[in-house]
């Protein structure tokens, strides 16, 4: 048997991640020398602990191993929380990065840097410069949490 699909992956992930409470954000399986790495990346509001992980990895591996989807080729599990360079592109990943500072292109061709204030289900409400400007998702091409080292609000005078 070979790889199985991200789609057939996505199937017998997706509910699992949803008993445990976390969104599946990406599942992903790679050739790593003689085996397969399976990679899922969960998220939640609050974030996702190293405890939570270990719950749905024993989750989601009993669940391959049960299922026999990967075949007789071993492979290695990992399951993890995104990263902060994981593009925002749903309203969930803007509204659990609420209070950080984005970086994003419109379609237009323009580039924006401001502070996520509210998002919902339509678009993102931005502080760019003291002014909060409202942005329609479909108006946003890629945007990126910008990584800070210290805030200018956590600054000392």
């Amino acid at each position: 048997m070979g790889s199985p699909s991200r789609d057939l992956l996505r199937e017998i992930v997706e509910p699992l991640a949803a008993v445990h409470g976390v969104d599946l954000e990406d599942v992903e399986i790679t050739p790593a020398g003689r085996r397969r790495r399976v990679s899922v990346v969960v998220d939640a509001d609050g974030g996702v602990d190293l405890d939570r992980c270990a719950e749905v990895s024993r989750a989601v591996s009993a669940a391959l191993d049960e299922s026999e989807v990967m075949g007789e080729i071993p492979y290695t599990l990992e399951v993890s929380s995104p990263g902060v360079s994981r593009p925002l592109t749903m309203p969930r990943h803007w509204r659990r990065n609420a209070g950080r500072l984005v970086r994003l292109g419109l379609r237009d061709g323009r580039d924006i840097v401001g502070r996520i204030h509210a998002a919902d289900d339509t678009g993102v409400v931005l502080d760019v410069d003291g002014s909060a400007r409202r942005l329609a998702y479909d108006a946003i091409g890629a945007a990126r949490v910008q990584v800070e080292f210290r805030r200018t609000d956590e600054v000392e005078v």
